[in-house]
């Protein structure tokens, strides 16, 4: 193997071992996979498919960030999630042949994994298992948006940012932590908008909750307190 082909065959590795889909593997099975995956990258700012289109296959990150976003009938913005290295999209046309149901964007420079939808079909027939752990996936992600219209369609947006901010802090187990996506983003996702995201961030401050570094680091002072808002 030439040193190009072994610095492929490396980053395809690092890129498909990210993934909990494909963790539970043995070295053949995932050399298997590492074989079918080719990678391709994006610069910010590019989209990656619309919706409507016919899915190529799933899309694995490994560096960079993307935003899946829906369009409602008079085009505002719905975010759907940001997908972090580790994360796939894609998966849906794996069952049929459904266009995307959504928008992907890249919020910053791309590098992902690609293996194409035929390919993949026939490794979920392979290992089962695979597609065991898709379906743990998709209850994970069901989970999360049942989650997310129950708290907007129940509690304020006070209530939501601070949550958020609470639940990030878990996630990134740490109390200064870093906003995944801007202000608009953010406000899509919780269901509010850009001037009360910033507005509730203001007031938080002001009563020293927390301390704003930039517009994308939050220093967290009195969880406590976020979490009884």
């Amino acid at each position: 193997m030439n040193q190009e082909s072994q610095s492929n065959t490396d980053h395809h590795r690092s890129c498909v071992s990210l993934v909990p889909l494909f963790n539970h593997l043995d070295e053949s099975q995932m050399n298997q996979v590492i074989q079918l995956a080719h990678s391709v990258t994006h610069p910010r700012g590019e989209t990656i498919y619309h919706q409507g289109e016919r899915s190529e296959g799933l899309y694995i990150l490994h560096k960079g960030r993307i935003k899946v976003y829906r369009l409602s009938e008079n085009g505002k913005e719905q975010l759907v999630r940001i997908l972090e290295p580790g994360d796939f999209t894609g998966e849906l046309s794996l069952f049929d042949d459904t266009p995307h149901d959504a928008f992907a964007e890249t919020l910053e420079a791309v590098e992902i994994c690609m293996i194409e939808r035929d390919q993949m079909q026939e490794l979920l027939q392979q290992h089962p298992a695979i597609s065991l752990k898709m379906l743990a996936e998709f209850s994970s992600r069901l989970a999360d948006t049942e989650q997310r219209a129950a708290r907007i369609a129940m509690e304020s947006a006070e209530t939501r940012v601070a949550l958020y901010l609470a639940d990030l802090s878990e996630q990134q187990h740490n109390l200064t932590i870093e906003l995944p996506m801007n202000r608009k983003d953010l406000a899509s996702h919780l269901g509010t908008t850009p001037e009360t995201i910033s507005r509730k961030l203001s007031s938080f401050e002001e009563q020293g909750w927390i301390h704003q570094i930039g517009m994308k680091i939050v220093e967290i002072v009195d969880l406590d307190a976020l979490l009884l808002v």
